[in-house]
């Protein structure tokens, strides 16, 4: 039988606004450099997100980040990589993966269609979403442009769902977290849209599943990150950095504040706790 690999510890990170920066739309060569470094040194790293890493818009910075493992879609999903061995579409060995049950995701989607809310999901290259006018708006907006191709979103029913987007404002968030208890409802830093998914599953819960798999000591997790939906994994790794550019919310409940993405905020935090 193979013996599990032995790391020194466990070094998590959030995508947005912690790894890759939306002033530049690029991870900044410090936190890569970072993440090369503690991989060297013996530590498990992660990405761990909201995203789907294996959607079009996310896979492209898997090359570029390189982890040991990816948390992704809010701890939905847990995943083993081997950077050098598996193309980036590719999912390795699976520690978790739950599916969102269809009467919920049924009634979520009923719901923001009655009460004009634009909820969905980007599954392989189609985005499925009510109201997809806001959608629009959101990117170009956001990001100058719009280029999804939707699908008919109740195609979801049909498809493998495991979180759920909400593109809009606070007060939409905060009606459907009113709606359904059963959901995490977490905004986005900018208020621009937020993540939904089933309560029992987290960031810190998908940690806790890699530490438990390879033996890590807690005492040595850190996790680094910005948004609401980091609040939970900062709180409970031993080691919790906020982002300098973090809302506030996150900056006080973290042990440690490092500064912003664009300052190499990264690379200075793992430099003062001494891992790089």
């Amino acid at each position: 039988m193979k013996k599990e690999k032995s790391y020194r510890g466990l070094v998590a990170f959030d995508v947005d606004n912690t790894l890759l920066d939306h002033n530049t739309w690029r991870i900044p060569d410090s936190a890569v450099r970072g993440i090369r470094e503690l991989r060297r040194n013996g530590y498990l790293t992660a990405i761990a997100t909201g995203r789907n890493m294996h959607d079009r818009h996310s896979e492209k910075y898997l090359s570029v980040i390189q982890s040991d493992a990816l948390v992704h879609m809010n701890g939905t999903r847990v995943e083993l990589r081997d950077a050098q061995a598996l193309p980036d579409w590719q999912p390795g060995e699976l520690l978790t993966d739950h599916l969102m049950d269809r009467e919920l995701l049924q009634r979520i989607l009923r719901f923001s269609e009655e009460n004009h809310y634009a909820v969905g999901a980007c599954i392989a290259d189609k985005d499925y979403f009510t109201h997809t006018e806001d959608v629009v708006r959101h990117d170009i907006r956001y990001w100058g442009s719009s280029d999804r191709s939707f699908g008919d979103p109740a195609e979801l029913l049909r498809l493998p769902v495991r979180a759920l987007a909400y593109c809009g404002g606070r007060e939409g968030g905060e009606a459907l977290q009113r709606a359904f208890p059963e959901l995490h409802v977490f905004m986005f830093s900018e208020s621009t849209g937020a993540d939904l998914f089933e309560v029992g599953y987290s960031k810190l819960d998908g940690l806790r599943v890699l530490a438990e798999r390879f033996g890590i000591d807690w005492a040595e997790s850190y996790a680094f990150g910005d948004s609401f939906n980091d609040r939970v994994m900062l709180e409970g790794v031993a080691h919790g950095i906020a982002m300098g550019n973090a809302v506030p919310a996150i900056r006080d409940c973290a042990d440690y504040v490092t500064d912003p993405i664009g300052e190499d905020g990264i690379w200075n935090a793992l430099r003062h706790f001494g891992l790089v």
